[in-house]
């Protein structure tokens, strides 16, 4: 994602994916957050989504940190 079209471009395709509930994109990291149904779809279904629209799309999971004791 490069630039305000592109994110509109996402927007607007990957929302018609089967499960997606909620899309948030960040132009500045070039990330794309997704929240989707894990009874309605996978990962691997959400990448493909991306590929259709000629974006290349990979899973990132969050980083939780833990205090030492």
């Amino acid at each position: 994602m490069h630039c305000a079209n592109c994110e509109k471009k996402i927007k607007d395709n990957i929302r018609f994916e089967k499960g997606i509930k909620s899309i948030k994109t960040n132009l500045d990291d070039k990330t794309v957050t997704i929240e989707y149904d894990a009874d309605k779809t996978t990962v691997a279904a959400i990448i493909q989504g991306f590929r259709k629209i000629k974006y290349e799309a990979k899973e990132v999971k969050p980083q939780y940190h833990t205090r030492g004791m």
